[in-house]
């Protein structure tokens, strides 16, 4: 059954499914066209392993894509998490080809085979309170940054590429005297991944937060919750508190890192063009092209237009 939802002016669903697609490519021009015929702005990837992506746009808008992609094969029973939002908070809209829909790189790991136990939200204060269960936040370190759970470990990780390396490095050391292990991510999706590669590790007792910290904080009320500070979104929210209400962080457009109020503040920030973060892993050339293309997004405000023609800079 599909997931209910409310109807803000701009809603936002995060979906994705794990399923067998061999020829994505042949999906790819289809569902851009239904995607643009309505308005929809976002992104969606599309990979052998199946669909991933956050999408916007006028509630029913927003239905009638869906309703193509639960035709898709295998997506009749599409995870989606729903959100609002302000106002739009993607610029255009993007379907692409990748070769993972969440890259791990361990071309081996099928989550439609083995995946860990789900755990409802209601249900994930007392897995993470008990003394035998191992934490593991499984995002990446800008995300941790800026929340996490209470007692989570942080792998400090800079992508989730990284993540595999990390545990068989560390895993003598995370799992002594643990009998579980409770992992989280955003929406679910890593976690999908992040399990099944722990069962081919020879651990059966993992868990995942089923919907991941976008659900939870949608289900469990603030005072009963353990989660500590914001969670990071790949859209211009930037982040959401508890009921998905958006957060107080902004984003270095250079570096595309959540900023709190101090790295507003710092000397080193400049909009557009640099953060505390960043001010380093940029070159003086690179820096005067961000200037550039703020001075092109401001003389576009100023005629009442949305300037999206420029590329915008991966994240370091």
């Amino acid at each position: 059954m599909p997931a209910a939802r409310t109807d803000p002016d701009v809603a936002v669903a995060a979906l994705y499914q794990f399923t067998a697609f061999p020829d994505p490519e042949a999906l790819r021009a289809p569902l851009l066209g239904v995607c643009e015929a309505h308005g929809i702005k976002g992104t969606l990837l599309l990979a052998r392993e199946g669909i991933n992506g956050t999408i916007a746009g006028a509630p029913e808008s927003l239905d009638a894509v869906l309703a193509h992609i639960r035709a898709l094969p295998g997506c009749a029973d599409l995870d989606v998490k729903f959100s609002a939002a302000p106002a739009m908070p993607f610029h255009r809209m993007k379907v692409r080809v990748k070769r993972e829909i969440v890259t791990m790189g361990e071309p081996d790991i099928d989550p439609t085979l083995a995946v860990g136990h789900y755990v409802h939200p209601q249900d994930w204060n007392t897995l993470i309170a008990d003394p035998d269960t191992l934490v593991i936040d499984t995002r990446n370190d800008y995300e941790v940054a800026v929340g996490t759970f209470a007692g989570a470990v942080d792998p400090q990780t800079p992508t989730f590429r990284d993540f595999p390396a990390w545990f068989r490095e560390h895993r003598d050391a995370l799992l002594a005297g643990k009998k579980k292990v409770a992992m989280f991510c955003t929406g679910g999706i890593r976690c999908e991944k992040s399990t099944s590669f722990l069962r081919a590790e020879g651990i059966d007792e993992v868990y995942h937060l089923k919907g991941g910290i976008l659900k939870y904080l949608e289900q469990v009320p603030e005072d009963k919750s353990l989660w500590k500070g914001e969670c990071f979104v790949f859209d211009e929210r930037v982040t959401v508190r508890h009921g998905l209400e958006q957060g107080t962080f902004q984003l270095c457009r250079a570096c595309r890192r959540p900023l709190d109020a101090a790295a507003l503040a710092h000397p080193d920030y400049a909009d557009g063009v640099s953060c505390p973060a960043c001010i380093h892993e940029r070159t003086p050339e690179q820096r005067a092209g961000y200037a550039e293309r703020q001075r092109q997004e401001a003389l576009a405000r100023k005629r009442g237009q949305l300037h999206v023609g420029a590329v915008r800079p991966p994240k370091a």
